[in-house]
């Protein structure tokens, strides 16, 4: 049993999940950069590999705080050319239901990542394996599961859950959520839940 399914966190699959594998499964960049790219997961693989130790929260009332391997944001748009004006991005999930928007500003934190793998474990299909976003200053549904685009643009756009009344924006606001390592109801600021 994974890391994460030991610590029940809820494997949610909105805009339905895919069947696809990992031979198949690729990666494109468009939009607003020089030159289109696409990405298997060997060429993810080969980016500069790194550590997170972070807390991924969801809306819905729960943060799993792990250490998630993969490829640092930062990391991987250093190997693309954007075009003048790109300002943000947005992910979209294998089978193209679901997507979701970030601005690069928000983009641009030291712990956002796309990930490979939790607790040194290839992560999970059911929580957006092989390859989803981390974004552990927004909440849970600006991690985009199961990634398989990336558009870069200059607006700020809706989405899945942000058609259906989330905030475009993402941002963690204070509250209560269950800390699902200690099983504990736990006060939060606002913002990434780093006090716990």
């Amino acid at each position: 049993m994974s890391y994460i399914s030991q610590h029940r966190m809820p494997a949610f699959s909105a805009g339905g999940r895919p069947n696809i594998g990992p031979e198949q499964w690729r990666l494109t960049v468009d939009g607003m950069v020089a030159q289109e790219r696409e990405f298997d997961l060997g060429g993810i693989g080969a980016m500069p590999q790194s550590e997170v130790d972070a807390r991924l929260t969801s809306v819905s009332g729960f943060s799993l705080r792990a250490r998630w391997q993969g490829v640092l944001w930062r990391d991987f748009l250093a190997g693309l050319e954007l075009s003048p004006g790109a300002d943000h991005a947005t992910f979209t999930s294998q089978g193209g239901g679901y997507t979701t928007t970030v601005s690069l500003k928000d983009l641009d934190h030291p712990r956002v990542m796309l990930v490979l793998g939790v607790q040194d474990e290839p992560l999970e299909v059911d929580y957006g394996g092989p390859l989803r976003m981390l974004v552990p200053h927004l909440w849970g549904y600006k991690s985009a599961k199961w990634l398989a685009g990336i558009t870069l643009g200059d607006k700020m756009l809706g989405g899945f859950w942000e058609d259906r009344g989330y905030t475009r924006e993402g941002l963690i606001e204070p509250g209560v959520t269950l800390d699902l390592n200690s099983g504990q109801r736990r006060a939060i600021r606002g913002g990434e839940v780093t006090e716990f």
